[in-house]
């Protein structure tokens, strides 16, 4: 039975600690036609043994995950954007839950690549991709995992796409409560690196003004260095909303229509 072949194909991957695999592998080292693959696939896939996350790409199900349908993302992700050969790294309020925000349990899995994709379903977790044309620069690090590695966003980047994608990442005060979780991982000059590396004034300036509500005049400091030898124009503290009658920083050139509201 072609179902009893590829399982046993499956627990042998499982046993040598393996827990992804791509549908012409199993095909090439079951030798069961790609029809009988197919096939067979779908119904492990209603046992939830596998979890179909792209039709090339598969997750097997351990044991102790079969209730949420799959393995955590952090599991395959690095062999999920390696299968379909993009760059990417494990960003925004992920990457800031990995480096300790203790006020993020984030509803998605973002991960940060160089076009668009599709959102992904992985049993309960959603995959969300994020674009970022920047994303082969933006200064990273390896975290292990259960299975391997997978690449995130050092602190000091995850804090500049926050601000860069606020919307992705609930609302500005919410982002600047998460950014106050990761100060004591923050360093001024690498911090400044992640800015330029973008080179987005108005985000630099927003940025500004959540590290002057936080207290932060060290690692301020050197952002308004630069920020002052682009002469700024003057942007809303809330990117695409209008300000009229706003109160403005003059240090940073931002006009604030509300004051910060960071959770305690």
């Amino acid at each position: 039975m072609a179902e009893k072949t590829l399982e046993a194909w499956v627990d042998a991957l499982q046993a040598r600690g393996r827990y992804t695999f791509l549908r012409t592998e199993a095909v090439r080292n079951s030798g069961l036609s790609s029809d009988a693959v197919k096939k067979a696939l779908q119904r492990l896939a209603r046992r939830r043994r596998v979890a179909k996350i792209k039709d090339h790409f598969y997750v097997i199900v351990p044991l102790e995950h079969r209730s949420a349908g799959c393995a955590p993302p952090a599991w395959f992700i690095d062999d999920l954007m390696k299968s379909m050969n993009r760059p990417y790294y494990v960003g925004l309020l992920s990457a800031a839950a990995i480096h300790g925000a203790a006020h993020q349990q984030p509803q998605q899995f973002q991960v940060i690549t160089d076009r668009p994709v599709r959102p992904m379903q992985a049993g309960r977790a959603r995959i969300r991709l994020i674009v970022n044309k920047h994303v082969g620069s933006v200064p990273t690090q390896d975290v292990k995992t259960p299975t391997g590695k997978m690449r995130i966003s050092t602190p000091e980047a995850t804090v500049v796409d926050l601000i860069r994608y606020a919307k992705s990442s609930g609302h500005l005060d919410h982002v600047a409560t998460v950014i106050r979780d990761l100060i004591p991982l923050l360093d001024p000059q690498r911090l400044l690196k992640a800015v330029r590396v973008v080179g987005d004034t108005p985000h630099a300036q927003r940025l500004g003004v959540v590290l002057e509500s936080l207290r932060e005049k060290t690692l301020a400091k050197p952002i308004q260095e630069w920020v002052d030898r682009r002469r700024p124009n003057l942007v809303p503290l809330r990117a695409g909303r209008a300000a009229p009658g706003a109160k403005v920083n003059l240090r940073w050139n931002v006009a604030i229509d509300s004051p910060l509201e960071i959770e305690s």
